[in-house]
């Protein structure tokens, strides 16, 4: 039996649809690789199309499937505060592109925090030394061990503390406090003219909430115990910082490297023949794209070296750009920091985090999950 199959194959085995085959693929659920004697189509594992055939013939059970919803899976809790359908992105059911035609953080702060006309008050702390990304994390663990936990506190005290709290990690971001939009105070720290903090502007409104993305769970996790909202965006911080999440920036930014080294097409091939993705394209909940890419590389030109990675890429995989790549390429374009990406992502998701701790508290409820115990049996005293 051959080790690939054909999409055709593939679909009639599992009775699927071309996306939906798509969307197995960018999950990691079925490997796909270029065919070598037609580039233009593509094989699919046979053992993978095998197992999950199989599973879809015995059913499957409901450990399984609790197992299964953690990873791009079945929706695990309710939220009102944003979701991902029609291949769009929707705070609170609003389009999230269009938002980003004029909105501010702060305007998308208000929406996904439902607090009406809430105002930002400043509160200027003290910041510590280091670069943007110690900053942050410095000044949001020294709030995390002090601020006040969230029993008996007020639906405006909270407000109030959120606010705050966002506005801390901007100032840690800009390295000195600062007043105005956040858009144009991080744009001026980082020496950026008008069509920068403009760039940046519509940056941080399309990354301001992903649903229930690895960081926000993290951040329902703990607003679950009843910790401080500063505990609760520590914990989200903490989460994006991993190479899978906020750190993708720097494989992206690996990945181009590659190419001016061994060639665009040979470091996109390289990457395929390993059965390693291609950094900053393709994204398991947008088959046809992602949207807040989309949005922000309308807005400027790519730089010459990420073009060409865009238009090969897209050639060889069929992928689109996702946000990584956009993000990474607009701190290129506006010649920022490699730890940029990172920072716009952290201001911007910060709000989002705030909106979920928040919906958190109202609920009420603990979130403690089982584990599926598959370590050696215990034994009682006695048993041989």
């Amino acid at each position: 039996m051959s080790e690939w199959v054909t999409a055709q194959e593939a679909m009639t085995r599992l009775r699927l649809k071309p996306q939906t085959l798509y969307a197995y693929v960018s999950r990691g659920q079925i490997e796909a690789r270029t065919d070598a004697v037609d580039p233009r189509r593509k094989l699919y594992r046979a053992a993978d199309v095998a197992r999950l055939e199989y599973r879809k013939a015995r059913g499957r059970r409901v450990a399984t499937i609790a197992e299964d919803a953690i990873a791009w899976g079945e929706p695990v809790l309710a939220s009102s505060i944003a979701t991902i359908a029609h291949g769009r992105l929707w705070y609170r059911g609003r389009d999230a592109e269009i938002l980003a035609k004029a909105a501010r953080l702060e305007d998308v702060a208000r929406l996904l925090w439902a607090c009406g006309d809430a105002r930002f008050p400043t509160q200027h702390g003290p910041i510590p030394p280091g670069n943007g990304q110690e900053r942050m994390f410095a000044v949001i663990a020294a709030r995390a061990a002090s601020d006040p936990v969230i029993a008996g506190r007020t639906p405006k005290a909270l407000y109030f503390e959120a606010a705050s709290v966002l506005d801390a990690l901007v100032d840690a971001i800009a390295g000195s406090p600062g007043e105005g939009p956040i858009h144009q105070r991080v744009a001026c720290a980082w020496g950026c003219d008008a069509r920068g903090a403009e760039l940046i502007r519509m940056a941080l409104v399309l990354l301001a909430d992903h649903e229930l993305n690895a960081s926000t769970f993290a951040v329902r996790v703990t607003a679950s115990t009843r910790a401080s909202l500063a505990a609760c965006v520590l914990a989200g911080l903490s989460a994006l910082s991993g190479p899978l999440h906020g750190g993708m920036s720097r494989r992206v930014r690996a990945f181009l490297d590659e190419a001016r080294r061994d060639g665009v097409e040979n470091a996109v091939r390289s990457r395929l023949e390993t059965g390693a993705p291609v950094p900053g394209f393709g994204h398991p909940l947008y088959p046809e794209g992602d949207p807040r890419a989309r949005c922000l590389l309308s807005a400027f030109a790519l730089p010459a070296e990420f073009e060409e990675v865009r238009q090969v890429s897209e050639a060889i995989t069929g992928e689109l750009p996702n946000i990584d790549f956009a993000l990474t390429a607009l701190a290129s374009s506006l010649h920022l920091d490699d730890d940029v990406p990172f920072q716009i992502f952290a201001a911007a998701r910060c709000t989002g985090w705030i909106a979920h701790a928040l919906e958190q508290f109202q609920t009420g409820r603990l979130i403690r999950p089982r584990a599926r115990y598959t370590g050696q049996q215990p034994m009682l005293d006695g048993e041989a």
